[in-house]
């Protein structure tokens, strides 16, 4: 049967080969059947169907019927789900827009944050897996080398251009959390009516003695954004101070 034992040197081994599959020496060619699919496709419907269902209902019985496979086939091309979700993460990393090596530092920098915050924002699953102990393949290692040149040659050490794109990709992340659960929401109500309906009640309710402060400058932004917060205002704020401090130590 298939394991999911990513800790296991096999299947440890297996991924990596599976994502660097285009990279390796073409093998030579078996007797039998050739494989009616390809690992790219599988990849492919599997990234679909996260991103129209949402990673909930990812699982490899979903990515074969999208593939109108057996289920125990799938397992022909990817040996656990798990190293789907690997191919998967790579897959749309590879994707990424070319970042403008030629613009200023700041546009670079800022571009870095933007880019991953697109991502997300297009693949909100992608929020849903740990960034912790991802396994790197060319997608991901093109994007790091290119997010890497980047930041090349603004002042910054090594050790400091590695942490500047860290503390981008970290911000870009959380706003993008905000983001995506602010437009789930707006699916269910529009953030106008939500604050039409919340916001009068609140300061009918909410002593403005006690919270003085917090009554006064909530009030002000509920009322700019008519929305409980503004994710693309703060992410354009946000980014353009956290690069304007990483520039001022170079």
């Amino acid at each position: 049967m298939p394991t999911d034992d990513v800790t296991s040197p096999a299947q440890a081994t297996r991924i990596l080969e599976l994502l660097w599959r285009h990279h390796l020496p073409a093998k030579s060619s078996t007797r039998g059947p050739k494989p009616g699919r390809t690992v790219d496709a599988v990849v492919a419907a599997g990234i679909a169907l996260a991103d129209r269902d949402g990673i909930g209902k990812l699982t490899t019985r979903a990515v074969a019927a999208e593939l109108g496979m057996r289920a125990m086939s799938l397992y022909t091309y990817v040996p656990s789900k798990e190293a789907l979700l690997a191919l998967m993460v790579d897959a749309v990393a590879a994707e990424d827009a070319p970042l403008p090596t030629s613009a200023p530092p700041r546009e670079r920098m800022i571009a870095i944050a933007t880019g991953v915050r697109a991502e997300l924002i297009a693949h909100p699953w992608l929020l849903e897996i740990s960034p912790w102990r991802q396994v790197l393949g060319p997608g991901r290692m093109r994007r790091y080398e290119n997010q890497l040149a980047a930041v090349d040659g603004i002042g910054l050490n090594d050790l400091a251009m590695d942490r500047a794109i860290a503390v981008l990709t970290d911000f870009a992340t959380g706003n993008a959390r905000l983001a995506v659960a602010a437009a789930g929401a707006g699916a269910q109500l529009s953030d106008a009516d939500w604050w039409a309906v919340y916001g009068p009640e609140l300061a009918r309710l909410v002593p403005e003695d006690a919270f003085p402060l917090a009554g006064r400058v909530g009030t002000a932004a509920g009322e700019h954004h008519q929305a409980p917060a503004d994710p693309d205002g703060a992410f354009a704020y946000g980014v353009a101070t956290l690069v304007d401090g990483i520039l001022a130590d170079t």
